[in-house]
């Protein structure tokens, strides 16, 4: 049934229900009947059906840079874990997992609309209820329902599904291979768990994904942080880094360190969105601090002693 603009036409109920623009004469456009919008589409304020030409902005990338990381982050760890302190084949594993990782975006951006390019053009985040759009599926009898389940989002949901699916086959294909080469310094029944690792973190990461992705777009800047923050406190506290010169003592420890500079410089600019420059750019100033702080203040907090002390006090 097609209805003419200057038509009087029902409300279209819904927060994302909205009419396909099915023809466009001169300045008149017609409509088909309320609906879900195509893919790649979401509606106006008339509740019409636009096609989204807008590309992400600062915090978008930011949030696809942060859901990224995570799988790298989780290689990295478990490859460390698994690996020994022994093991020289944990460097040659870290660089592949990087490697891996890095195919897996270009590659999601390039089959991402444009097709074949590193841009992508996506409809703008208003609120968190865009990511749950099947919760808001209008009743207007209260007994049929008017499915308007869409991705308001577009592609920032499922792109992160594409880019996980990717970097899963990337790993079963080249670190096996790799590591049955190289991992020579470990057992038959060690040398393969990193990637057994990450066939479970995969799929907690896609559920996570699928569950949370709104609540993360918002609050992910503050979970970089706060993760950053405990883990560098755990990692100095279980390798009884207490001054300066014990972090000098390993490379591997200025590594983690800088590491999780970066994170923390990265939460900052997520945070700040870094809108005035100006303002923004002194936060960075803070990323060296709460080490400093932990360094200056871990002898003080010595459990021996406090122990001790807490002994010639009685």
């Amino acid at each position: 049934m097609f209805r003419a603009a200057v038509e009087v036409q029902p409300a279209c109920l819904g927060l994302y229900c909205g009419r396909i623009v099915l023809a466009v004469n001169g300045s008149a456009e017609t409509y088909g009947d309320c609906g879900v919008c195509p893919r790649g589409q979401r509606t106006d304020d008339s509740k019409i059906c636009r096609e989204c030409v807008g590309s992400p902005d600062r915090y978008d990338w930011l949030y696809l840079g942060f859901m990224a990381m995570l799988p790298l982050v989780l290689h990295w760890f478990f490859i460390e874990w698994y690996s020994g302190k022994k093991s020289s084949s944990a460097l040659l594993q870290h660089v592949t997992a990087l490697f891996e990782c890095s195919i897996a975006a270009i590659i999601t951006l390039l089959i991402s609309d444009p097709v074949g390019s590193l841009h992508i053009r996506s409809c703008k985040v208003k609120k968190l209820s865009d990511w749950y759009t099947m919760l808001y599926n209008p009743s207007p009898d209260y007994i049929t329902t008017v499915h308007c389940t869409q991705e308001a989002v577009y592609p920032l949901y499922t792109i992160v599904f594409k880019y996980y699916a990717f970097c899963l086959v990337l790993m079963m294909l080249l670190r096996p291979l790799l590591v049955k080469k190289i991992a020579c310094g470990l057992g038959k029944s060690d040398r393969f768990k990193s990637i057994y690792a990450a066939l479970y973190f995969f799929p907690i990461l896609t559920v996570l994904q699928a569950v949370g992705g709104g609540l993360l777009y918002y609050a992910f800047p503050y979970i970089i942080l706060v993760l950053s923050l405990v883990t560098l406190a755990v990692y100095m506290s279980a390798s009884e880094v207490e001054s300066f010169k014990d972090l000098l003592v390993r490379k591997k420890r200025l590594v983690v360190l800088f590491s999780h500079w970066l994170l923390h410089a990265y939460g900052i600019i997520s945070i700040s969105k870094l809108d005035k420059l100006e303002q923004d750019l002194p936060l960075l100033a803070l990323v060296p601090a709460p080490a400093l702080f932990y360094l200056l203040t871990a002898k003080y907090t010595e459990p021996s002693r406090i122990l001790s002390e807490g002994g010639n006090g009685h």
